[in-house]
């Protein structure tokens, strides 16, 4: 090891005068021979010209890449709140770990300000470090890159957020000149790297209509997607991924402008907020930002089409999505632009109930989906629709293609990118706080300042006189109108279902109307309601007793105790 020291402190006395002179034999210094100072001198040299060389230390390169796993993960699932803690380490606020079930803190909240903070004094050192001749490697400049715009993005947010609660109500201005020439100002202090990269004008236009789509992306899922459960948080989250895909850096790059060849397919029951999931959808889509006149090239705001074709007779339904000319049916009196027609590309054609729909449209609809193409009634002009479309269904898809009333084909041009709603009943018995949290948006949008005590109202006859086991047929709609009529009579009627608890598991079972976990619980609470015990329901199912426990439903246990003896002997 002696000698290669030494051997290193000749080749750095070729290029270096001032170590030449110290490694001059001088004697013994401090009780040190020359070989031992040799040794120190230089050990000392090559840890120098490591540190000088070395873009990131250790601890900047850790933040930075917790920084850019916060940056681009799914912000809606566990796993956000996992990396805000490895960013932070013991500073992490357990008190805000939750906020991505909360919508009334999802703008403003510790951790995320004290990973900013943190975030804006690394971007400030590594910037010094890129204006002297330090040479970062691809993989350094990367990190500094996604750091740059996780600052970048933050120091706007809010702006963006402001601009998007007054353009709501109608008051925002139709220019952002002001906003947008701050954020390109930054964007080029913070994004260049001298002698390896300048940003173009394109690219922080393209990143501020990213931004831009981002904030509207938290705003319209978290207003339309209500709750704290985790059935609540993974629908939320994959309303997001319907939006941004799971690989938000490829979408960013390449994915932003074809997401409309993409159709999203939302099942579940009834009154499960479908079609607000969709509106979420469709209203954060990509819209490109002309840096010339300062605006987006459309409004957001008049981007979404809802049509429910379950309401309308097959030739209205055609009218309303295709259109029609003068003369072609009786009542045509003058030609009619059809909503595929009239979709931008930004915007969305939402069908609703897709699962009634007639076969012969369904030809029209696939045509439509597959080739992009279609002709008014009466015409044989072909048209083009531009935008992206979303359907919606309660019904059991696969029953129905297997029952010849639903084609093959279509399914499968919609069932690119899949969302399941969840029942009420499903997320009540994963956090029976939601049903606080849903009530409470009811009665806020019914009487605003006297939500409060309308919730406290609608909570306790819920729990007093229909009980926290209900099932909740008509879902999220049919709590609505229970808030509306404990509101307005003090009361509510419930409906219960009718039949034996097996026959209704047997039409749930037959219709497909039953969640993978809705069922597997149900059939565990049948066998559990006949053994009486989790040890042997556990032996018959082959499962561990602690799955049982965590599977049983309390309210079909309920009504099945009357009709099957026994008692929990463990």
């Amino acid at each position: 090891m002696s000698f290669l020291i030494i051997r290193r402190a000749q080749i750095l006395t070729k290029h270096n005068m001032v170590f030449r002179n110290e490694l001059r034999p001088r004697g013994k210094v401090f009780g040190l021979t020359n070989r031992q100072r040799v040794y120190i001198y230089c050990t000392m040299r090559v840890r120098l010209e490591y540190k000088a060389m070395a873009f990131l230390n250790p601890q900047e390169r850790s933040f930075s890449r917790s920084i850019v796993q916060l940056a681009y993960c799914n912000p809606f699932l566990p796993e956000r709140i996992e990396h805000e803690r490895t960013a932070l380490g013991s500073d992490f606020d357990e008190s805000q770990a939750d906020w991505n079930l909360h919508g009334d803190k999802w703008d403003d909240h510790a951790n995320v300000t004290a990973i900013l903070r943190r975030g804006e004094q690394l971007v400030d050192k590594l910037r010094k470090r890129l204006s002297t001749d330090v040479k970062p490697t691809p993989e350094e400049l990367q990190l500094y890159e996604d750091l740059a715009l996780f600052v970048l993005y933050n120091r706007f947010r809010k702006n963006l957020s402001q601009f998007i609660e007054l353009r709501s109500k109608g008051h925002a201005p139709s220019s952002l000149a002001t906003s947008y020439d701050r954020f390109q100002e930054m964007a080029r202090r913070l994004l260049h790297v001298p002698r390896r990269r300048s940003i173009a004008e394109k690219e922080i236009a393209h990143l501020f209509a990213c931004f831009f789509q981002i904030k509207r992306a938290f705003h319209y899922i978290f207003r339309n997607i209500i709750g704290v459960s985790s059935p609540a948080a993974r629908f939320r989250a994959a309303a997001w991924q319907s939006i941004f895909t799971h690989h938000m850096r490829r979408y960013r790059n390449v994915m932003y402008n074809q997401m409309a060849d993409i159709t999203t397919l939302i099942t579940g029951p009834s009154g499960t907020g479908k079609e607000l999931a969709a509106r979420a959808i469709g209203m954060a889509r990509y819209i490109p930002f002309d840096p010339k006149k300062a605006v987006f090239a459309e409004d957001y705001l008049d981007s979404f089409h809802a049509v429910n074709l379950s309401a309308l007779s097959p030739t209205l339904i055609e009218s309303e999505l295709f259109g029609h000319v003068h003369g072609s049916f009786t009542g045509a009196v003058k030609d009619r632009v059809g909503w595929f027609e009239d979709c931008t590309p930004t915007g969305t054609v939402f069908l609703d109930e897709i699962g009634d729909v007639d076969p012969a449209i369904q030809v029209k609809l696939l045509r439509v989906l597959q080739a992009r193409v279609f002709q008014r009634i009466g015409d044989t002009t072909e048209r083009s629709f531009r935008g992206k479309a979303i359907a919606a269904t309660n019904r059991n898809l696969a029953e129905q293609m297997h029952a010849g009333q639903f084609r093959e084909d279509l399914y499968y041009r919609l069932c690119g990118d899949m969302i399941v709603a969840p029942s009420l009943g499903e997320r009540l018995r994963d956090n029976p706080e939601e049903l606080h949290t849903l009530v409470l948006f009811v009665a806020k949008r019914l009487i605003g300042d006297e939500a409060v005590s309308l919730t406290e109202e609608a909570v306790s006859y819920i729990e007093q006189h229909i009980g926290m086991t209900y099932a909740w047929p008509g879902n999220v709609r049919e709590l609505e109108q229970c808030v509306r009529n404990i509101l307005i009579r003090g009361e509510y009627q419930a409906r219960r279902q009718s039949g034996s608890p097996e026959r209704e598991l047997t039409r749930q079972f037959a219709e497909g109307s039953l969640t993978v976990d809705e069922l597997i619980g149900r059939y565990c609470t049948l066998v559990y309601a006949q053994t009486g015990s989790y040890q042997e329901t556990a032996r018959r199912l082959g499962v561990d007793r602690r799955t049982i426990k965590t599977r049983v439903d309390p309210q079909l246990l309920e009504s099945l105790r009357s009709r099957h003896s026994g008692e929990d002997l463990d």
